[in-house]
């Protein structure tokens, strides 16, 4: 018997279909619990039972720091599912903001009632951190659990977005309107703080201020005082992706674009802290790489994606041996006429037959398998691709059969 994350084949055995089945589901209106994607060979698995669950953003860590539960989000919360048993429990009720799972402890951090909170998912201990500055929300917990990080607006200007996060639940669907809000709040240039509290303490202190639209902040997955951030806006028009020390020290640029109408955004990082990955794209919408900029030395690294194998939001598996996507439809910036599918990706660098120059960029390719067929998944659903602790499944959330919830597809073909 073959066994892996979840016990997935004895748990899930009895409940297996095939793909034409599963576009409608089983008996009764629900969507089915496994089944084989004739398309590509691949096992897929339902994790969660509730409609309107959701896994977590591809780059907030949603697993716990023993490997053994993924945090996914619900209508109602948030949950946790146990890896190894499949047993799901509620962990956190309310109207609140899931931020990540620690890395170090069994805690996940979350926004409540206009502060920031800790749960510990294992024995449901809950302790209140601080309270988040007007119009201000916390968005990333470092690598030791001793800092927080977030940003607020100054003032009492319309920030066109909605920024006050704390404030907010999860929302899945991205907004129709998101283009043209994204332009007005970058022209508004708002005062802003960046700022970090300290977790046990609580006291908070603003290590940078800006006019320019601060978001996305993430921490160093191991370094406890390297922050990424990012100058939000649309993205030929910002340069955007940053790092920072949690002293407000060595403010340094990722990327540098070298065209007009270049593109370099939805940045995460490897699991050893080592390299910033990032969509790039010379010029936008034309040709596509997953770039990656080593915070250690400088190194630039460039894998090149045909245009169907765009994606969305890409992840990378722990020992940095692979990558996945969660493709986009005809509507998304590549345009792609057949983008719709799950990707796994084999990075292969480039022979270097030249001269060593460690300023000049390594190149590679990516070379696509295809996981899962999304053509019944809505795109305004973004699929946020993530591998599990044990780097043998794909995470990710779709509405393929109309309410969302959270899929694993397995990386190993099905026997």
């Amino acid at each position: 018997m073959r066994r892996g994350l979840l016990g997935f084949i004895p748990i899930f055995a009895a409940g297996c279909c095939s793909y034409s089945q599963s576009l409608s589901g089983p008996a009764g209106g629900q969507p089915p619990t496994t089944w084989i994607d004739p398309d590509t060979g691949h096992r897929l698995v339902r994790l969660t039972r509730e409609p309107g669950s959701a896994s977590l953003y591809f780059n907030q860590n949603g697993y716990t720091a023993d490997g053994q539960k993924m945090i996914y989000t619900t209508r109602e919360g948030i949950s946790a599912l146990d890896l190894n048993t499949h047993a799901t429990k509620s962990v956190v009720e309310g109207r609140l903001r899931v931020i990540v799972a620690g890395r170090k402890t069994q805690n996940v951090y979350y926004l409540k009632d206009g502060a920031v909170f800790s749960t510990d998912v294992d024995t449901g201990l809950t302790r209140e951190i601080a309270k988040v500055p007007p119009r201000g929300s916390v968005a990333t917990v470092n690598a030791d659990e001793t800092l927080l990080a977030g940003t607020y607006i100054e003032g009492d200007g319309e920030d066109y977005g909605g920024r006050n996060r704390a404030l907010q639940p999860q929302q899945l669907d991205q907004p129709v309107n998101k283009g043209q809000m994204m332009e007005q709040r970058l022209a508004a240039h708002l005062p802003m703080g960046l700022f970090i509290v300290d977790v046990k303490t609580g006291e908070a202190r603003t290590i940078l201020k800006s006019t320019d639209w601060l978001n996305h902040l993430e921490f160093s997955p191991t370094d406890p005082t390297l922050l990424m951030f990012c100058h939000e806006g649309p993205w030929h028009k910002v340069d955007r992706i940053w790092t920072i020390r949690t002293d407000g020290s060595q403010i340094t640029k990722v990327h540098t674009r070298t065209m007009f109408m270049e593109i370099a955004g939805h940045e995460f990082w490897s699991a050893d802290g080592k390299i910033i990955w990032y969509d790039l794209q010379t010029p936008r919408g034309e040709d596509f790489w997953l770039a990656g900029y080593n915070v250690i030395n400088g190194e630039k690294t460039w894998y090149h994606l045909q245009r169907d194998e765009w994606s969305i939001h890409f992840n990378v598996t722990r020992d940095g041996k692979l990558f996945c996507g969660d493709g986009g439809d005809e509507r998304q910036v590549a345009h792609a006429p057949d983008g719709k599918w799950i990707y796994l990706f084999r990075p292969e660098l480039m022979e270097n037959r030249g001269v060593k120059d460690e300023a000049l960029i390594r190149p590679g390719v990516l070379r696509a398998e295809r996981l899962v067929n999304m053509a019944k998944h809505q795109y305004r659903l973004e699929p946020n691709v993530s591998f599990t602790p044990d780097e043998k499944w794909v995470v990710f959330r779709s509405n393929m059969f109309g309410p969302t919830y959270v899929f694993a597809v397995e990386v190993a073909k099905a026997n």
